[in-house]
């Protein structure tokens, strides 16, 4: 037998720390460790609590490895975990292909192809996993266009709109910083590899500030918790503005170099007092003046800002200003000094070669296909016409656990008359649903080329083990289905080395090529000396820091960013509606959905409670561990009261897990809306009005709890 072999591969799940993972291989071909690469400069030879566990969710006993079809006559719908066996058979891929290619061309044939409507997001963040074939596929189709608002849509052209790119601090530079403010952002749960630097910095004298509604982990171990209201950091950020520049705390230099509309940001921040700033924030108007003038006499400062702020309706506004304050300040000069938001702009890959658009010019509809905005699936399913959706292709996501206000979600979803195929590693809330489900490989089992949003390194990530069962890429899928739906171009049956080469084959990518990256495993696409924005390089309109933005003015928005309460906020057009503002807040040791299912990684969280400060709850007749009902217009769920400070009042927390895997078959979405945010058309996930009620002791014996 061969000896045990070491495969490189790269984390696909959606995280900045987009981490090297060596793989250990027996002698039969199966992995029998994961560990962190300890060459990495990021990685450094640890991995979180979520992918220290990986193997458990490859060897699963619960993993999907055969493509299966709904049987006849069984309906859609929930279904208890561990059952989806009594709904399902097996079929072979031929058969499945097949079906899915006859039924999507009839669908076409019939109400037109734009009836066809696929939904993937970041479940697979590697560049071909994420969008290559799939794309190419879908556009030939003539489908309706995916808008993939969900995650990071405000905070990314919020960056753009200041910066004109999405880059920012390197991971390795916070180590100098002596000021770090995470807005928003908890390093410790879900940023882990940022985490050491931070600490590295703190032992030689920086201070760590959170901001932050909810105490995160992060929160619990910094020097200064902040808990602001939800959907008010765009008045705070506007407050620091006003006492850093009525102080004189500004960097005269780089303000004057390198900025544009300083004169209209100093007038537009002077009715953000601090007393102003603290009715609106409940931060003391003491502490605002305090923040504004350590941050801004402290060198280097660094802000990591993460995408919780975008998630309001405010949200773009919001991460437009938190994004003006380093300039500001002239952060960008210092070595440690600084923004992260999202490094993502350094890694240009030509995605024109690797999706195609051009592709849909050869299809039935001849022209681009409409869009279709992911944060609005249940408006799309029970609402779109013209045509209406009569196929729905899901993979790389489970929008039945993750999509907002799920109840309309599951009401199109349960649809008769709409054809679903789900492409997946486990039966999850969304294949309840589901006519065809296929498996689909980890990231152990397939090739893929990767960049990162919270680092600098482009990587290669090996196939480490065949695939399981008949598990089969997204690559493989997608161009198998194209030749059996008779698509003749030769892109269909491009490899996975031509597509790597087609990513690769761009002026930003420098000359990289695949035969480097396998050679090298990865290469530092920024290099370490360099610091972005420190001498210019914006590639915005004014070709400076843009405080004052023509082009966002042009399209109908407000040039500079400015506080507008959300309508479902206490202060917004929909106060008193309901009492309560309510965080769903992403698990620290799930992504997204995507681990909930795992008994090791449910063991570290405490899924079924609703964080409550001890004022709501007394005013409720609530004390710890009682079962409450939490609800609004849109939906209810059922909670353990947990009432242990981590909120501030007049604010409630639960997090994210699968729908049949909670009390009562719903999640934290039953709750959230379709509104849209005022940059880039994202979810608000952050902005959601609830009431909660204390179950009576009937009531809570007759709960339907969820299969072990």
């Amino acid at each position: 037998m061969p000896p045990a072999t070491t495969a490189h591969t790269v984390c696909s799940h959606d995280c900045p720390d987009s981490c090297a993972v060596l793989v250990t291989i027996d002698e039969l071909g199966s992995a029998t460790r994961v560990q962190g690469d300890p060459t990495h400069p990021v990685t450094r030879g640890f991995l979180c609590g979520k992918v220290a566990k990986y193997l458990d969710r490859v060897y699963s006993p619960s993993r999907l490895l055969f493509p299966m079809r709904r049987r006849a006559g069984a309906p859609k719908g929930k279904m208890p975990y561990g059952r989806e066996a009594d709904v399902f058979e097996p079929i072979g891929w031929d058969q499945a292909l097949d079906l899915i290619a006859e039924r999507l061309q009839r669908i076409a044939g019939e109400y037109g192809p734009e009836s066809v409507l696929p939904y993937s997001y970041a479940g697979n963040m590697g560049v071909l996993g994420f969008g290559s074939m799939d794309r190419r596929f879908f556009h030939r189709v003539g489908a309706s266009r995916l808008d993939r608002t969900i995650c990071a849509t405000a905070g990314g052209d919020a960056l753009v709109s200041v910066y004109g790119k999405k880059l920012g601090t390197a991971p390795e530079h916070f180590r100098h910083a002596q000021y770090i403010i995470a807005w928003a952002a908890n390093i410790h749960g879900n940023n882990v590899h940022l985490w050491p630097f931070v600490e590295e910095a703190r032992r030689n004298g920086a201070r760590l500030v959170v901001i932050d509604p909810y105490r995160t982990r992060t929160a619990r171990v910094a020097d200064w918790h902040i808990p602001i209201q939800p959907g008010t950091d765009t008045a705070l950020a506007l407050g620091l503005m006003r006492v850093i520049i009525e102080e004189g705390l500004c960097d005269r230099d780089y303000v004057e170099q390198h900025t544009h509309g300083f004169a209209e940001l100093r007038a537009h921040v002077q009715p953000y007092t601090p007393q102003h700033v603290a009715d609106l924030t409940g931060v003391a108007a003491a502490d605002v003046e305090r923040l504004a003038r350590d941050y801004a006499s402290s060198t280097p400062a660094v802000i990591r800002l993460n995408y919780g702020v975008q998630r309001s309706q405010n949200g773009g506004a919001a991460a437009r200003a938190v994004c003006m304050l380093p300039a500001l300040i002239g952060a960008w000069k210092h070595l440690g000094g600084g923004l992260q938001l999202s490094t993502g702009g350094a890694f240009q890959f030509n995605t024109a070669a690797l999706e195609r658009p051009d592709l849909m010019m050869a299809s039935p509809l001849a022209r681009p296909a409409r869009i279709v905005n992911m944060s609005r699936l249940g408006h799309a399913l029970t609402e779109l016409e013209t045509p209406p959706v009569k196929a729905l292709f899901v993979y790389n996501s489970n929008p039945a656990a993750i999509a907002p206000n799920q109840n309309a979600v599951l009401r199109g979803m349960m649809r008769d008359d709409l054809f679903t195929v789900v492409h997946e590693q486990f039966f999850t809330d969304t294949t309840d649903y589901a006519d065809v489900v296929l498996p689909a490989t980890t990231f152990l089992e397939h090739k893929d080329v990767q960049g990162a949003y919270g680092h600098y390194f482009l990587q290669l990530s090996e196939q480490a083990i065949a695939p399981l069962g008949e598990a089969r890429s997204n690559v493989w899928l997608f161009s198998q289905l194209g030749q059996r739906m008779g698509f003749t171009e030769p892109c269909f049956h491009d490899s996975v080395d031509d597509l790597i080469d087609q990513a690769l084959d761009t002026p930003s990518m420098k000359g990289i090529t695949r035969q480097e990256l396998q050679t090298k495993r990865r290469i530092r696409h920024v290099a370490e000396e360099e610091l972005p924005f420190s001498e210019g390089g914006f590639s915005t309109p004014s070709g400076k820091v843009e405080f004052y933005s023509s082009a966002l003015a042009a399209q109908g928005l407000e040039p500079l960013p400015a506080f507008h309460p959300p309508d479902e906020s206490r202060r917004g057009a929909n106060a008193g509606t309901f009492p309560l503002e309510f965080l769903p807040r992403k698990a620290d040791n799930y992504m997204n959905s995507t681990f909930a299912n795992l008994p090791g990684h449910q063991k570290m969280e405490s899924p079924g409670r609703i964080a409550m400060h001890a004022q709501d709850a007394g005013a409720r007749q609530i004390r710890d561990a009682d079962w409450v009902e939490i609800y609004n217009a849109r939906g209810k769920m059922h909670l353990r009261a947990h009432i242990d400070g981590s909120v501030p009042p007049g604010v409630v927390a639960a997090s994210l897990s699968w729908n049949k895997l909670s009390t009562g078959g719903n999640n934290v979405n039953a709750l959230t809306s379709e509104r849209l945010t005022d940059l880039g058309r994202g979810a608000t996930f952050y902005s959601t009005l609830v009431e909660v009620r204390k179950l009576s002791p009937d009531e809570a014996q007759n709960l339907h709890t969820p299969i072990d």
